[in-house]
């Protein structure tokens, strides 16, 4: 007899706590492969498409598309042991007669792991949910939870309330807590009363709803209309991230104007002489790694728990890119060990898996500095916002001809815009200014940066 598995979301790793339904890859009754892809889902940080570690036949699926769920909370079950012609009835008798996941006896898997999470039962692999907080209803038949339509916050709700929060995502506790909303005066709409985060964005957008109007004046005027986009996966994280910049970091910019000539001189002689072709990008960037070298202070992170300032050894450099997604932030692993030929390589690969999608959680996060060229949107100057916990951003804005007196004489030369957002509580002035005319030295003469190597 066929015994019902159930496969929970995983941690999917990189603190990440919840992910988002973008597209189911199987039906109930479809039969299903060990470590085949069953579901692919957004995280704030990448998408992933999730393989299920049994063999056997979809019995259901937990969650709509667009829909978000919590980590540890079910994806799918599979009658495990099942026939593969196996139709309803089948499936249904296995259904009937299966247990659920933790007293169901082990199972082999397929031994791949995702962060966080293996396909065998060992504990110390996967995150610890609560048995009460796992139980979402499935898609078939009957629909996951909505939110509610209204959160009642009645008077008396103020008061504490007796035993523990039903909330099981950190995202949700910590907007609340940056609101100011107690979530013990809050009804949960998920299962067993759990809390979720439509039910605080719910209790927050009517908390600053205005008062019903009680004048005929008043009463005739509408609220203005318009269009409400989700602050959710990429741009919810961004948002997230931006925030806590400003909310965190004293930081401040200065800039300064280089006359480039010579650096994309240097760089057209490079890509004359054949070989791999050496991308812009590339350049500016060994540069600031260069440059990081003689001010160490600029490549580190503050630790605020500790009121410690942590200088980090290499430099992994970070990089904006635009995509249909929003702003994503890959990152060139030991930049500072790479030359002009490999990072131009290794610029182009994330440069691609950004465009298509496919970069890993793994390959957007752990930057220790970023070089942001928005000079590719036609902009001269902006001052960046440091991408928290790093300490500096180098901004570059476009190149392009502008007089310029060069040796004594007005000329047009390629001028660019480079400005430095620092974190002013790991460094004075006096090193983001020395950081930023290194940078601006080594664009103007490129000859610099072959003396200190």
């Amino acid at each position: 007899m066929a015994q019902v598995l159930e496969f929970k979301l995983p941690d999917l790793g990189e603190g990440l706590t919840e992910a988002e339904i973008v597209r189911w890859l199987v039906e109930v009754g479809d039969v299903v492969a060990v470590d085949q892809p069953v579901v692919e889902v957004e995280t704030a940080k990448a998408m992933v498409d999730v393989p299920c570690p049994y063999a056997g036949v979809v019995t259901a699926r937990y969650g709509e598309e667009g829909s978000e769920l919590p980590v540890g909370a079910p994806l799918i079950t599979v009658a495990v042991g099942a026939p593969a012609s196996g139709g309803p009835a089948e499936v249904a008798e296995a259904e009937a007669a299966g247990t659920s996941a933790p007293s169901a006896p082990r199972t082999e898997g397929s031994g791949n792991v995702l962060v966080g999470y293996g396909t065998s039962d060992a504990p110390a692999r996967r995150r610890r949910v609560r048995r009460e907080q796992q139980v979402l209803a499935p898609v078939n038949g009957r629909p996951a939870p909505e939110a509610p339509e209204a959160v009642q916050l009645a008077p008396e709700a103020a008061k504490a309330v007796q035993g523990p929060v039903a909330v099981i995502s950190p995202l949700v506790r910590r907007l609340a807590r940056e609101n100011g909303l107690d979530l013990r005066a809050l009804t949960g709409s998920g299962p067993d009363g759990l809390i979720l985060r439509a039910d605080v964005e719910h209790a927050l957008r009517t908390a600053a709803a205005p008062a019903p109007a009680t004048t005929a004046a008043t009463a005739g005027a509408a609220a203005p209309a318009g269009t409400r986009v989700p602050l959710k996966g990429v741009r919810g994280a961004v948002a997230d991230k931006l925030s806590r910049s400003r909310t965190e970091i004293p930081d401040a910019t200065c800039w300064v104007d280089a006359d480039a000539t010579e650096l994309m001189r240097a760089r057209t002689a490079m890509n004359a002489a054949g070989g791999p072709k050496i991308s812009l990008i590339a350049l500016l960037a060994r540069i600031c790694t260069a440059a990081l070298a003689r001010f160490p202070e600029l490549n580190s992170t503050v630790d605020t728990a500790a009121r410690e300032i942590v200088r980090l050894d290499a430099v992994h450099l970070g990089f904006a890119a635009q995509t249909e997604r929003g702003l994503v932030v890959p990152v060139v692993r030991d930049a500072h060990g790479r030359d002009a030929e490999s990072l131009s390589a290794e610029f182009a690969r994330l440069t691609e898996s950004a465009r298509t999608g496919s970069l890993t959680p793994a390959e957007l996060t752990g930057g220790t500095f970023t070089l942001n060229n928005y000079g590719v949107f036609g902009v001269d100057g902006s001052t960046p916002i440091i991408n928290h916990p790093e300490a500096a951003m180098l901004g570059v804005g476009r190149i392009v001809p502008k007089p310029w007196v060069h040796e004594g004489e007005l000329a047009v030369r390629q001028v660019v815009q480079l400005s430095l957002t620092f974190d002013h509580r790991v460094c004075d002035g006096g090193t983001a200014g020395g950081f930023l005319r290194y940078v601006a030295d080594c664009v103007e003469q490129p000859a610099v940066l072959l003396r200190t190597l």
